[in-house]
């Protein structure tokens, strides 16, 4: 049988999983497998669940990472109006390039469209864009066997605009691990989709990747704390492991 996602939490009313990186919330194109909405689904059905789920938020492709899923609509409008309001905590860890100086910090630098940028996707650090806060800690500090530098940092998104921690530590001159779109070649991205990605673009970017991990979640629902938390992925693990603290 299919390994659909491995389950962090689950009651009546709510499924928590691990969202593996390279695996899309929503289905743009493939089999039943390809989307963690299509999992859910496949999920309740082989449970006798006769409800649709809903995905209470959503990560990036790349990202890995919790996801929380409503089992019925009453839970999904419970949710998504404590995620409306903002009374959620999202810690994020990520590795970095370069040693970033300050243990910590808040970057506080507006968001909006990249409108020089080839990825059309692609939004940036504008003076006219929308606020946007994120605050992060070092966590380590380290440099791999070719004295190529690297920081751990835990990061906690305090707005929530598209690819807000991706910008902003890129903007901190500390872009993510892999990263396509914010590491500094837009054409690494654009080679990804065109399929033209080469063995040495793929070294560039160290990891299939970008090393970013969605690792706790923490909220007041229903009379009751909740704290989730998850692990980085293998891959994530083995580029800090390779490396000497320093």
């Amino acid at each position: 049988m299919h390994s659909l996602f491995d389950i962090i939490y689950e009651d009546a009313d709510l499924l928590v999983v691990h969202k593996p990186a390279d695996l899309v919330c929503h289905p743009t194109k493939g089999d039943e497998y390809s989307s963690l909405i299509s999992r859910a689904r496949i999920y309740l059905q082989r449970a006798g669940i006769d409800t649709l789920p809903h995905l209470v938020h959503r990560l990036d492709r790349e990202t890995s990472g919790l996801v929380l899923i409503a089992k019925n609509p009453a839970t999904a409008r419970e949710l998504g109006k404590i995620w409306e309001t903002r009374a959620v905590q999202k810690e994020y860890i990520a590795v970095v390039h370069g040693h970033i100086g300050p243990d910590q910090g808040i970057i506080d630098a507006p968001l909006g469209k990249d409108e020089a940028s080839p990825v059309a996707i692609k939004d940036c650090v504008r003076p006219d864009g929308a606020a946007a806060q994120t605050e992060f800690f070092v966590e380590k500090r380290f440099v791999k066997a070719d004295n190529a530098a690297f920081s751990v940092v835990r990061v906690q998104p305090l707005t929530g605009r598209k690819h807000q921690i991706r910008i902003h530590l890129a903007h901190l001159g500390h872009p993510i691990v892999g990263d396509k779109i914010y590491g500094g070649d837009p054409d690494l991205y654009l080679a990804l989709v065109e399929g033209r990605l080469n063995d040495e673009q793929r070294a560039r970017l160290i990891l299939p990747q970008h090393a970013l991990h969605a690792g706790r979640i923490r909220f007041e629902w229903r009379g009751r704390n909740w704290d989730f938390t998850s692990p980085p992925e293998a891959q994530f693990n083995g580029l800090v492991a390779a490396g000497i603290c320093v």
